[in-house]
């Protein structure tokens, strides 16, 4: 098994977790681009959002950013949430992943 996130999420590899349930494990990221800056990421391995049907899961994922930004006190400030795709889309690490971050005013607003 090659994938990083994988091996955090069978903790074949340290990180500072979170948040975790059966289906996914919420970690600090080790290279943050805010002063909060999470992943929340599934155990099981889908190389992008678009390789993943599991509404259940993606709707985890998201009820699991809510409850950790509220850990977190960044719930009422604010938050961004961000799934990269591809190349383009700037994923650089291929499994999919969601990023919240918040701490400071973000750049680049977009509605």
């Amino acid at each position: 098994m090659s994938c990083v996130f994988c091996k955090i999420a069978s903790k074949e590899m340290k990180s500072t977790v979170v948040h975790e349930t059966d289906g996914l494990i919420v970690i600090k990221d080790i290279n943050p681009q805010a002063p909060t800056h999470l992943l929340v990421l599934p155990k099981k391995h889908y190389s992008t959002i678009l390789e993943c049907d599991d509404r259940d899961l993606l709707a985890e994922m998201l009820l699991a950013a809510k409850e950790v930004a509220k850990k977190a006190g960044v719930d009422e400030k604010g938050f961004r949430l961000v799934i990269n795709t591809n190349d383009e889309g700037g994923q650089t690490v291929f499994h999919l992943h969601m990023h919240l971050m918040a701490g400071r005013s973000l750049a680049g607003r977009m509605g």
